[in-house]
């Protein structure tokens, strides 16, 4: 074979290879392409939504410290309230009170927090201001603004009290207000109470301090009036259910019975029995008016020098203490013949120690001037039926032979000062520890708890168990104190610091 002819011969086994590599398949028929999706419609774009709106911050605060703040904001603060009336009270015209009062929540908006809705809708406290009961469903925020004049320019307090106290108030009327009138009916009556229930929570709670028979504090001593737990409860048991429940401003002793957790039951129950309790003691009324009648009334004393003093020469005293009984006859009620026989305060007169045998029209005779026109206290200015009747009960039933236990040169015959301190603990809330937190002098001298002990343990034992006139001092015999008791006080209070 030729050249030409071997190489046509391996071109032709090269193609035969070929196709017995690709297996002798036909190729795919090339496939139409796939038609093409319309596209999805565009979605409409969600509406834009409004921010939220931003919430006012929580107020926080003590809604029971504003429940002071409602009754006496003053008291519970420990400032000095405005001499001038509230900017508002000039829109009324039937309340006749002035100046710091004015400024009293309570005064305007009342004790059961419906203004003239309510208690104060009639009678000398009626202003025709509405309450704040409303007030309560419309947020702390909104009353807070309230009380800076948000919504009234002359009910601004921000000049008064600051942001704490008003929001403190704004809690106590978002948060705390009742209807009073589950406790207690228009006419005063109280509401489904229990007495006796109420009687063994007074016991358990009220009793240390306002004493057996809620007698032991006067709450109108510095006003010239007799105001105690008894007369609370039967002339205006709206104010007593409120102080029942968040205190007495600027008393930190006395607890909130919310606090405590009183239930609606228990305050019904303690106004059903405190109901009960007297509201007047002659006998311890009596011996204030003995030791200054003019303080406990609360007024002016008469122009001059009793009458019968310029009948004495030794005493040298002169106005106001020439018409306090005590001055004359003496802390041991035996004038001449006692502790006032000698020294600055000798007059000659003689004591009232023998006119507890007096009968009662005996010694009204004496007191208005019957038996002896220079001896008159009754009239204008002085001494009223009320006063008189308390001061012959004193005469009568309450005049204690002091030498008995205090011998003449002061010192105490009997006492247990270990047992008067325990029972001391109570008047060092007021006094200190030492005795000395309160000075009772005017002038550059001190006279504290042990001075009077001391220098003069007969007025020690007046003043510790019938109280001090004009201020709020506990009487010791309202508290249960029996006369062992006081002695027993006297004796622990000479221990003390004298200066």
């Amino acid at each position: 074979m030729n050249k030409r002819t071997i190489v046509w011969l391996a071109v032709l086994l090269l193609a035969a290879f070929a196709l017995a590599a690709c297996g002798g398949q036909k190729a795919e028929p090339t496939k139409a392409p796939a038609p093409t999706k319309a596209p999805a419609p565009t979605k409409a774009p969600e509406p834009t939504k409004a921010p939220e709106p931003t919430k006012a911050p929580e107020l926080v605060g003590d809604s029971l410290h504003g429940g002071r703040l409602y009754d006496n904001w003053m008291e519970e603060l420990g400032v000095e309230g405005p001499s001038e009336d509230q900017p508002l009270w000039a829109t009324q015209s039937t309340n006749t009170r002035s100046g710091a009062d004015t400024w009293r929540c309570k005064e305007c908006h009342g004790w059961d927090y419906k203004g003239v809705d309510g208690a104060y809708g009639s009678g000398s406290h009626k202003t025709g201001f509405k309450g704040v009961m409303d007030a309560a469903s419309k947020g702390a925020a909104y009353v807070l603004g309230a009380l800076k004049g948000e919504t009234n320019p002359d009910h601004d307090f921000s000049t008064v009290m600051d942001d704490q106290a008003l929001t403190d108030l704004a809690l106590f009327i978002t948060q705390e207000l009742v209807d009073d009138s589950k406790f207690v009916n228009a006419d005063k009556t109280p509401v489904d109470g229990d007495p006796a229930a109420g009687k063994e929570f007074f016991e358990g709670t009220c009793e240390d301090c306002h004493g057996p028979q809620g007698l032991a504090i006067n709450f109108g001593a510095d006003e010239g009036e007799v105001e105690y737990y008894g007369t609370i409860a039967s002339d205006n048991p709206w104010e007593f259910l409120h102080k029942a429940r968040f205190g007495q401003p600027g008393e930190d002793e006395m607890p909130s019975m919310v606090d405590i957790g009183a239930t609606d039951q228990e305050y019904a129950d303690l106004l059903a029995y405190a109901s009960t309790l007297p509201t007047s003691s002659p006998v311890t009324e009596g011996g204030l008016l003995y030791d200054n009648w003019m303080k406990v009334m609360g007024v002016e004393p008469p122009a001059g020098d009793q009458p019968l003093w310029a009948t004495q020469s030794s005493n040298t005293r002169s106005g106001e203490d020439t018409w306090r009984c005590k001055e004359c006859h003496g802390w041991d009620y035996k004038g001449v013949d006692g502790a006032y026989g000698s020294g600055s305060h000798k007059t000659g007169f003689k004591g009232v120690w023998d006119a507890r045998n007096l009968s009662a029209d005996e010694l009204i005779a004496w007191l208005n001037g019957s038996k002896n026109a220079d001896h008159n206290f009754v009239g204008d200015g002085m001494l009223g039926d009320e006063q008189v009747q308390s001061l012959v009960a004193f005469l009568q039933e309450g005049l204690i032979d002091k030498s008995a236990f205090i011998n003449s040169d002061k010192t105490v015959v009997g006492g247990d000062a270990d047992h008067g301190k325990i029972l001391f603990s109570e008047c060092a809330e007021c006094h200190g520890a030492d005795g000395k937190a309160i000075d009772f002098a005017d002038g550059e001298e001190v006279e504290y708890v042990g001075t009077v002990a001391s220098d003069n343990p007969w007025e020690f034992f007046n003043k510790a168990s019938v109280g001090n006139p004009g201020a709020i001092m506990p009487s010791g015999f309202n508290l249960g104190w029996s006369v062992q008791d006081v002695i027993d006080v006297l004796t622990y209070a000479q221990t003390l610091p004298t200066e």
